[in-house]
């Protein structure tokens, strides 16, 4: 069944305005445009974000919704395919963002406004441990894009979270992955988006 809800999912200190998500976007107007697609700005807590989401995508049909996440997003889009069935497609995952984050306690500015800042609490950590996913189940529901260029997360510990998974290993690129422009209709069409 062709995907009818899509779900995009930032990554730490990102926002609906990213590069990526603007580009699913304007993919999705111009191309699915009967396709529902939220891109939620996700609140600093790991526990507020997931609850967030949960709800929001409540009454989505699950045979008939996938999920897209950078980086944190990422962990987050793979804990949503656990909970519910759905696709994911994860650009350059974080893995392990408990043991990642926990240096990064403290106040920090949005990349995409300068102005608009947020404090990650110690909490936090905590919650990002509560919601880790030990292994994924169904590889074949995921599409993993890695960059061994990524200069955040390591994307041999990325690699080896995903075994089995659809996808592309990148050689060089960036952790945006800056030409994600050229895969990004490969990603939909793992997705199976509708008209």
């Amino acid at each position: 069944m062709p995907t009818t809800h899509l779900l995009y999912l930032h990554g730490f200190r990102s926002s609906p305005r990213s590069t990526k998500a603007l580009l699913v976007q304007e993919r999705v107007a111009q191309q699915h445009p009967g396709v529902t697609l939220w891109c939620p700005q996700l609140p600093p807590s790991p526990r507020e974000a997931m609850d967030m989401v949960m709800r929001g995508i409540a009454g989505w049909p699950r045979e008939r919704m996938a999920v897209i996440g950078s980086s944190l997003g990422g962990f987050y889009a793979s804990c949503v395919a656990e909970l519910t069935g759905c696709r994911a497609a994860v650009l350059n995952p974080a893995v392990f963002p408990a043991r990642d984050l926990a240096q990064y306690i403290g106040e920090h500015a949005s990349w995409h406004d300068p102005q608009e800042k947020f404090h990650f609490r110690a909490e936090y950590v905590d919650e990002l441990r509560a919601l880790g996913q030990a292994a994924i189940s169904r590889p074949e529901r995921y599409y993993a894009l890695i960059a061994k260029g990524d200069e955040v997360l390591d994307w041999r510990e990325m690699s080896a979270h995903y075994p089995g998974a659809h996808g592309r290993l990148l050689e060089g690129s960036d952790h945006a992955i800056s030409e994600f422009a050229a895969y990004l209709d490969e990603v939909l069409a793992f997705l199976d988006l509708g008209a």
